[in-house]
């Protein structure tokens, strides 16, 4: 290794930036999950999507949270956090437009 690269990575410098980009990284991730709850808000529908699929995720993220507090990491904290908002956006969202739609078929039986 040379002089430069064991200078910054002995600083924690390079560690801090990738502890930066991971952070963006979870942040980009979060924003994945937007469209799918923008498309259950506008058709008020959750046909088509998995419970399962987005429950797991939720569930994971939580965990990772959970990590992120006792390692004392922000990047996960934050970046997760974020992350469980929006997909728990879209499994509330699947959740309730079923639970319409079960009272909805109910109605007309």
């Amino acid at each position: 290794m040379g002089f430069v690269s064991e200078t910054l990575w002995n600083e924690g410098t390079m560690k801090q930036i990738v502890a930066i980009i991971f952070g963006v990284g979870l942040l980009g991730n979060a924003a994945l999950f937007v469209p799918q709850a923008l498309a259950l808000w506008k058709k008020k529908s959750a046909e088509g999507v998995s419970l399962v699929t987005f429950g797991g995720f939720n569930v994971l993220q939580a965990i990772g949270v959970v990590h992120g507090v006792y390692q004392q990491d922000n990047s996960l904290i934050i970046g997760l956090g974020a992350s469980f908002l929006t997909c728990g956006t879209v499994t509330a969202l699947t959740l309730y437009y079923r639970a319409a739609s079960k009272r909805s078929v109910a109605d007309e039986g």
